[in-house]
């Protein structure tokens, strides 16, 4: 049996097992290590882990420890001979600490445990998951509502009341009496279609991880990126605001023109000019006042949401029972002269009707002028009696057939026909010309609201299973009501009075009403609460998805309107929406402005079903949806369904909603969306990145189409900035925004060790990249050596047939100020690899006087052609005229004559090349003549070699005094006639301190054991005073001073200085007298440019 324990006990996060806790020996105050000592069976029972173990700390009996052990019921308080109780548990407290953690069952893990937290907890946020709008953790909304709607009442009967809106009542019989029973089915078909195969998109989308809040604009954001995203919101915002003003014009016209009349501000509605001007008046009553409602008492919006759906159901099915119950004994009665159906106020006479061509009834004063010697009447009135029919006679008629094909009416003509009307005889005209296109455009607003239900996914208790079936249920049922509405209307009440789109035939009177069970009034009362509700519905979810937009913070513009009030309320977005709103209500045509909402929903839906398929197509490791009865030709298909039938609707509107999402989209663009949501467009991307790699790869391109693919390579300073940042401005002018730039550097050192290092550094290099706006790619190299890390990024940068084919390098400015040999070496390891692989390369002088992108520049850029190495002497200046910092300057070319040339026929035929080229540019042929070498270049030489010499000297541990060198050098020189020139040192860059202006340091550590100094500088300085000049420096140097007097006489107020970088030594005894040739060349020049092409041509003649 365990012991009792006293009623003290340590937190439960310290418990543990029994097990790991083993008895100490006899005698023995030390705790044992683990081991596999056993005890008696009461030992070995352990309480469970959730029950608390009563622990006390104890000291043992040399001090080195404290030990923690389960206190018994007879430990006393201060009883020190509980420390040395040979038969209790004992552990040290370390141990019990780690074991305390839980993870002494994972110790394998327990540092990855540490930083990345327990599967538990991860689950366990991951099944409380509920609302989270992005799958980035800095974005995770929380939610502490737990959801609780179904499929039901969260997703089918919002989309049934969205679905079924105002033009179900008033524009449905028009649309079929017009389009007939065949093309009215077409139409629905179309219109449902599309619907339907956006919803089965839209539950792929739906069902593919958690859902978030905020409906349908979230889901397309995140399947297309913030760029689509924007648009598509902002689209789907204006078609939600206007469909606002839809509903209520709809009202409006119901209660004006089908319930009261009277109310009428402007007369007669059924003249159309006095019906808009009444539903601009009442109309802006109505926003005005729904508008209110939406900003003080949403609870209201949603209890009238119940009314507003009960109101259509019962609406519905009042009409279906209408249907069954007509005939001709219960049906209203309409008026005809001929083939002409009358208005009923134009035949009734004291409130009765007087279809009748007596002399005495209306119909003749109307067709018929009375004179003082004869009457006179309209053949038609003479040609045609008058008679009334039953409006409604029901499905046991033969009016099917009469309705089956189009009656497309041109306006002011009259209904059905083809002959001009006239509304004063009483003929019932059209305000309007019909067509299928015209009708499918009026008619798809009534299909629209099938998001309504994935707009409430953050209510939803499973959104998953809820979206896909309650949508398709809904769409599914509505399309059902649609479908057999058209044939039953058809089959059911005359043409012309389908045709009649106010009613004028039955007093105003609207005809669902008078097909209706068992009054009209059910369907009038119906129609209008269900229509404003409606309205109150687009007024409420407009605001606060226009506020979700901005939330989001991918339109700058719109930021403004995140604001919300104390309560919530997105009163800056409401007060717009009400804007856009009064534009639509002042339109106050229903069939101008359904059109306008069609073209919004269809670029929506457009959208919904191109993130369905691009997703599919790309098969993204992410793209797992539930709903499977989906695939990506049905996604296509209702994508191109959406575009034909935008054009077909309206070319014009479609154009303008297209040219709305293109401005939104370069927008953000421009403004560059900094959000990244794992979208399919980025996946898209990368599809075509790679085909294009793929074609790129298949051969190198052609002469014509050669650009230079430029790698930068930078140097950084000890913040790890780049040091000449000039040098990517000069990049993105010489690119234009065209090919590729890589802008690379190399770190020093361990991978493991500056990973962080080369991560800000990377950072740094691409804040300079957005600065100059260069069009590329940043990179950072951790080497070792800078050498290796160097030809690593000239061998490997770029991918597949995107690589470069020139390299950038900076010119080593302090080389002749350090003993360091890396100084030089790297620059000219570099310029070797470079060469070896068949690159040009391009050697910056006097970065930091290159100018910005922003200036703009006037004078000369000189180019100095002295070997021909394929052109890219003649393409750069070319190129960088294409820039507006180039565009003002004129390109000069010169070249220089050897002692054998005929300059007048290389001028000629250097202008012939250039004109060939298509570059103008002023041609000039240099001639140097045959001079004897300079006193002034025998002293550079000399002094070249002996600086060469001494350098080697130090390097191997030796030192000199460097002013007997300078002394001696001098005094050793033959006597000259000639007056020499002052040597003139290279310019101290920005970045180099004073201390950097002394040419040589020296170290104590370099003296020899044994030797004094005043011996080693003897020794020294004897073998550098005995070096005389090497005739092929000597003759280098000449070339060197000649031309650069040359350069300096000519160019030297030159913008830039293009000219031959010469070929690199083969061996390393003479890599420093190269880089003094190329400072005595460049000599006096602020800005020069040293190129060397790969040897390939780079340029033709060639068209």
């Amino acid at each position: 049996m365990v012991k009792k324990f006293s009623i003290e006990e340590v937190p439960v996060e310290n418990n543990i097992p029994l097990e790991p806790l083993l008895p100490t020996g006899a005698g023995n105050d030390t705790p044992k290590e683990h081991s596999s000592g056993s005890g008696s069976p009461e030992e070995e029972q352990s309480p469970k882990k959730t029950e608390p173990l009563p622990m006390i700390t104890v000291t043992s009996a040399n001090g080195d420890h404290v030990i923690t052990r389960i206190k018994h019921a007879e430990d006393k308080e201060g009883d020190d001979t509980a420390q040395h109780n040979d038969q209790q548990y004992l552990a040290l407290a370390d141990e019990l600490s780690r074991a305390s953690s839980g993870s002494n069952q994972m110790a394998l893990y327990e540092e990855d445990i540490h930083h990345q937290g327990k599967i538990s907890a991860l689950l366990n946020r991951l099944a409380n998951y509920h609302a989270g709008i992005e799958p980035n953790t800095s974005e995770r909304k929380k939610t502490h509502a737990k959801a609780r709607l179904g499929t039901l009442l969260g997703v089918y009967l919002p989309c049934i009341q969205n679905i079924f809106g105002v033009l179900l009542f008033i524009r449905m019989t028009w649309i079929v009496g017009m389009a007939g029973a065949i093309e009215g089915f077409l139409i629905v078909l179309v219109c449902c279609g599309c619907t339907l195969l956006t919803a089965i998109s839209m539950s792929a989308i739906a069902t593919n991880g958690v859902v978030p809040a905020g409906g349908s604009y979230f889901m397309i954001s995140r399947a297309l990126g913030p760029e689509f995203g924007g648009a598509v919101g902002i689209l789907f915002y204006l078609g939600t605001t206007v469909a606002s003003s839809m509903y209520i014009i709809g009202a409006i016209e119901i209660l004006v023109t089908y319930m009261a009349q009277e109310i009428s501000l402007f007369g007669d509605v059924s003249v159309q000019s006095n019906a808009l001007n009444n539903y601009r008046v009442y109309g802006t009553a109505v926003l005005l006042l729904l508008g209110i409602i939406v900003f003080i008492g949403v609870a209201f919006v949603s209890k009238f949401a119940t009314l507003s759906l009960a109101c259509v159901i019962l609406s519905i099915l009042c009409i279906y029972i209408g249907i069954f119950a007509a005939s001709p004994d219960r049906s209203v009665h309409i008026c005809y002269l001929g083939e002409r159906l009358l208005t009923s106020d134009s035949v009734t006479v004291d409130g009765v009707m007087m279809c009748i061509k007596n002399e005495t009834g209306p119909i003749f004063k109307k067709y018929c002028h009375v004179g003082e010697n004869e009457t006179t009447c309209d053949p038609y009135f003479e040609d045609n009696p008058a008679y009334t029919k039953p409006g409604i006679p029901g499905l046991t008629s033969n009016v099917f057939h009469e309705n089956l094909h189009n009656k497309y009416t041109y306006a002011d003509n009259i209904i059905g026909q083809k002959i001009e009307g006239n509304r004063d005889r009483g003929e019932i005209i059209a305000d309007i010309t019909s067509s299928f296109m015209v009708l499918l455009a009026i008619y798809f607003p009534s299909v629209t609201g099938i998001m309504a239900g994935s707009n409430r996914s953050g209510d939803l208790e499973d959104a998953q299973k809820s979206i896909p079936t309650g949508t398709l249920s809904a769409i599914t049922t509505t399309s059902i009501v649609y479908v057999t509405c058209t044939f039953f209307f058809a089959g059911t009440i005359e043409g012309d009075l389908l045709r009649d789109k106010l009613g004028e035939s039955i007093n105003g009177g609207l005809v669902v009403a008078y097909l209706a069970w068992p009054t009209k009034w059910v369907i009038l009362i119906g129609s209008f609460l269900s229509t404003v509700g409606a309205g109150l519905q687009s007024l409420t979810g407009a605001p606060r998805l226009l506020q979700a937009i901005a939330m989001d913070g991918v339109i700058p513009v719109i930021n403004f309107f995140s604001v919300t009030t104390k309560r919530g309320e997105p009163f800056r977005a409401l007060l717009l929406t009400l804007a856009i709103s009064e534009i639509g209500i002042l339109i106050a045509n229903l069939d101008v402005v359904a059109p306008v909402i069609t073209m919004f929903f269809l670029m929506c839906y457009g959208f919904v079903n191109m993130a369905c398929a691009l997703q599919t197509l790309l098969r993204t490791p992410s793209w797992r949806p539930r709903f499977k009865f989906y695939h990506w030709i049905l996604s296509l298909i209702g994508l191109a369904l959406c575009v034909v039938l935008m054009f077909i609707s309206s070319w014009y509107y479609a154009i303008t909603a297209m040219a709305i999402a293109a401005f939104v989209y370069k927008y953000i663009e421009y403004k560059g969306a900094e959000k990244e949501w794992g979208d399919g467009i980025r996946g898209l991307a990368m599809s075509a990145a790679r085909y294009s790699l793929l074609r790129v790869q298949q051969g190198p391109p052609h002469t014509k189409n050669w650009r230079p693919q430029l790698l930068v390579l930078f140097k950084l300073d000890d913040e790890l900035q780049p040091k000449y940042s000039k040098m990517v401005e000069f990049a993105s002018q010489l690119k234009a925004g065209k090919g590729l730039t890589l802008v690379t550097s190399v770190l020093e050192g361990k991978w493991m060790d500056r990973f962080a290092d080369a991560q800000a550094a990377k950072q740094n290099l691409q804040k300079v990249i957005d600065q100059t706006g260069v069009k590329g790619f940043a990179d950072v190299v951790v080497t070792e050596s800078v050498t290796s890390g160097l030809c690593h990024l000239v061998q490997n940068s770029g991918l597949g047939g995107l690589r470069h084919n020139t390299v950038m390098l900076g010119w080593p400015y302090g080389w002749r100020h350090n003993i360091d040999e890396r100084s030089y070496k790297v620059f000219l390891d570099t310029v070797n690899n470079i060469g070896a692989g068949q690159m040009a390369l391009l050697v910056i002088k006097g970065a930091n006087h290159f100018p910005a992108s922003t200036e703009k520049l006037k004078g000369t850029i000189d180019i100095w052609w002295i070997v021909h190495d394929g052109g890219l002497l003649m393409l750069l200046p070319f190129l960088l005229k294409q820039h507006k910092t180039w565009k003002n300057c004129k390109l000069r070319i010169f070249t220089v004559a050897q002692l054998e040339d005929n300059t007048i026929q290389m001028k000629n035929d250097l202008q012939k090349f250039m004109y060939q080229l298509r570059i103008q540019a002023d041609v000039e042929v240099v001639e140097m003549a045959e001079s004897d070498i300079t006193a002034y270049t025998y002293e550079r030489t000399l002094i070249m070699e002996q600086r060469t010499e001494m350098l080697k000297n130090m390097r191997v541990g030796k030192i000199v005094q460097p002013q007997s060198i300078v002394d001696n050098s001098r005094a050793s020189l033959p006597e000259v006639t000639v007056k020499l020139d002052t040597v003139t040192e290279e310019s101290t860059t920005d970045e180099e301190k004073l201390s950097e202006r002394n040419q040589y340091t020296f170290s104590p550590n370099f003296r020899q054991e044994g030797v004094s100094m005043e011996e080693m500088a003897s020794s020294i300085n004897k073998n550098v005073l005995d070096i005389k000049p090497d005739q092929k420096n000597v003759r280098r140097m000449h070339t060197a001073v000649r031309l650069n007097e040359v350069i300096i006489q000519k160019s030297h107020e030159a913008k830039l200085v293009i000219l031959n970088l010469p070929a690199p030594p083969k061996h390393e005894s003479g890599e420093l007298n190269y880089m003094e040739f190329l400072e005595v060349l460049t000599e006096g020049l602020d800005t020069v440019l040293m190129v060397r092409g790969s040897g390939s041509e780079v340029i033709t003649i060639y068209s």
